[in-house]
């Protein structure tokens, strides 16, 4: 299947979990991470399930999916191996139009979790459309080595100067090709040596004016 990537806000937004052990401990964990309201369904818990239950990070329902269990949802994670649950799961979803994934079935799925590299703000996704979960590991495990915590602040900088050139005034094409100018190749090295002069000596080149250390970097530049 051709999947169409994307990215969600899920912040305070309904997700339920069908299931209760590690596989939905993960994906618990990773909805938390992004701030959303997570309902687990499952007569039991993982441990870590239970740590977040104590903490009421999430809102446990003690026993098995039940039909209309998804009402209200705006995504859907089945996470257990009970089939005639996944398909029961997978029927009530398509009937309400809901984004559904279910665990290792992309025939039930219409939405996949791709492998996925963090650095701060800066998110890199590997999908095989469910095909290859071991390529995509592999690839996401080359993307970690590649891609340092250096790339979040490098993130920072580019972030930071794109109002800078937004307020010059200048059309959209000049704007384009200014942004591009500034994402010189030795940028990345530059920041890993806490090269602040050469940095500043090319932002200078490229905007004609001299930016505040401070501003590009925060408390980096202590």
């Amino acid at each position: 299947m051709n999947y169409f990537p994307i990215s969600l806000d899920i912040a305070n937004r309904q997700c339920i979990v069908v299931g209760g052990g590690k596989v939905a401990a993960r994906k618990v964990k990773s909805l938390l991470a992004h701030q959303a309201k997570v309902t687990v369904i499952s007569p039991e818990l993982d441990p870590q399930l239970q740590h977040f239950d104590e903490k009421e990070s999430i809102k446990w329902l003690p026993r098995g999916y039940e039909p209309g269990d998804l009402a209200g949802a705006f995504l859907v994670i089945a996470a257990t191996d009970d089939t005639s649950v996944q398909e029961a799961v997978h029927q009530e979803a398509e009937k309400n139009n809901l984004l559904l994934n279910v665990a290792d079935v992309p025939k039930w799925c219409n939405f996949i979790l791709p492998a996925t590299v963090r650095r701060g703000e800066l998110t890199i996704s590997v999908s095989t459309a469910g095909r290859s979960p071991a390529l995509a590991k592999k690839l996401r495990q080359n993307l970690e080595k590649e891609y340092t915590d250096d790339y979040d602040l490098l993130l920072q900088v580019l972030g930071r100067l794109r109002p800078i050139v937004l307020d010059m005034g200048f059309p959209h094409e000049k704007n384009k090709i200014l942004f591009e100018n500034l994402l010189h190749e030795d940028m990345i090295n530059w920041l890993r040596q806490k090269n602040w002069q050469e940095l500043q000596n090319h932002i200078r080149s490229i905007l004609g004016m001299d930016i505040p250390l401070a501003t590009l970097i925060g408390h980096e530049a202590q």
